[in-house]
């Protein structure tokens, strides 16, 4: 019998006691950080422990921390991953604009800007559904503050990664590997810039901001998860849609601010996430993952995370068969084969399906099974366990047949 490895995308439901605890929390003087004390910091260590053990118990081999030490400032957890960013780093201050509510902007053939977060062209195209509130989509309330750049961006989150660090690296095994999650540079530069003169310097400025957040993690043995859904994402938020040409140009600046970023790092423990943007809604405008994979390819990584259990995306593991030729020896493949975007629990055997799928084509040594995205705040924990549960059997009986 082979053994399938499984991980997770990051993000899981958190505890009652750390919503309750993270809503008490106060914002410090720059209207986004939000203040830390020993309690909480001890509430965030037995809740990584807990979290790690019942990984554990449903068959989860790669355990994260659930993301419960990134800061979240709403009971849903919905942009932690990226808002936690926001408390590492100097230069950022609360505007009147910012990258949710700033007025719409269309690019220009071959001068690609992003639009505003609500005004994407998924939005545009089921404006009816996005505002209707009994729909099922989301709106688009903004739950975080999302700040400006107004100074010279710098990393300041030494003590927070720490933390992070410690939380998992005590509750695994000495057999076992975990991960963390930290946001990639193109994708934290989405943030409004008011400080540098072009775009490429406010990315340049992230880059070299958060190499010390990768190292810190990487230094400590465990796996270091980029977050980068802007490689894929960012199409739909260009208005009107680009031709693919000038987007691979686009997305090009942003795989190599990775790559310069972790350069140096051990390549086996740094994983790419690349995914659509995690929200509940039609995701027509998605582009097509044959249209930037040769690109993403180019991210000097060990694996790669990406969805391939949605509705929307489940078909293009074709893709991946298609271009074996162009996916280097040493990669590792991290399919999602559980979805965060349904209720629905997938059945043991459709995860194994999912799973032998991806084995054919680089090897079941090559393949460690995941979830599209995070989980937490997306559906709720119960239904969450259940999909991790099904994941781990379907891990399972993946390994008795392959």
């Amino acid at each position: 019998m082979t053994t399938i490895q499984t991980t997770t995308a990051g993000s899981l439901p958190r505890t009652q006691a750390l919503i309750d605890a993270n809503a008490a929390r106060a914002f410090e003087d720059d209207g986004f950080t939000l203040t830390s004390t020993p309690e909480y910091e001890a509430l965030v260590e037995e809740a990584v422990r807990d979290v790690v053990e019942r990984q554990r118990e449903v068959g989860i081999t790669q355990p994260g921390d659930g993301e419960f030490g990134k800061a979240m400032s709403s009971p849903v957890d919905y942009g932690a991953w990226w808002g936690y960013s926001f408390q590492r780093v100097t230069g950022l201050s609360l505007t009147e604009v910012n990258a949710f509510n700033e007025p719409a902007r269309r690019s220009e053939p071959g001068d690609i800007r992003l639009t505003a977060f609500l005004d994407r062209r998924d939005r545009q195209l089921f404006a009816d559904a996005y505002n209707d509130p009994d729909s099922g989509v989301p709106a688009g309330k903004n739950v975080m503050a999302f700040p400006t750049t107004t100074g010279e961006i710098a990393y300041r989150g030494q003590d927070a990664v720490a933390a992070d660090v410690r939380h998992l690296a005590e509750t695994l095994r000495a057999d076992e590997t975990g991960f963390l999650t930290a946001i990639a540079p193109g994708s934290a530069a989405r943030v409004r810039n008011e400080f540098y003169a072009t775009e490429l310097e406010h990315i340049q400025a992230w880059t070299e901001a958060l190499k010390e957040e990768y190292r810190a993690i990487t230094d400590a043995g465990l796996i270091l998860q980029l977050d980068d859904p802007s490689l894929a994402e960012n199409w739909d938020q260009i208005n009107p849609e680009p031709s693919v040409e000038d987007y691979l140009a686009f997305t090009q600046i942003r795989v190599d601010a990775i790559n310069e970023a972790i350069a140096g790092l051990p390549k086996e423990q740094v994983r790419l996430h690349l995914c659509w943007g995690s929200w509940h809604g039609p995701h027509t405008t998605d582009v097509d993952l044959k249209h930037i994979l040769r690109t993403v390819l180019g991210a000097r990584v060990g694996q790669i995370s990406f969805e391939a259990a949605n509705a929307r995306h489940e078909h293009e593991w074709a893709v991946w068969e298609e271009n074996r030729d162009i996916i280097p020896d040493d990669l590792v493949l991290v399919p999602g084969v559980v979805g965060h975007s349904t209720n629905l629990v997938e059945h043991p055997d459709l995860v194994a399906q999912r799973i032998e799928r991806f084995a054919r084509i680089v090897g079941p040594e090559r393949v460690i099974a995941a979830t599209d995205c995070g989980l937490g705040g997306r559906i709720h924990p119960q239904i969450a366990w259940a999909k991790l549960e099904s994941l781990g059997e379907g891990a399972r009986r993946a390994g008795a047949r392959v």
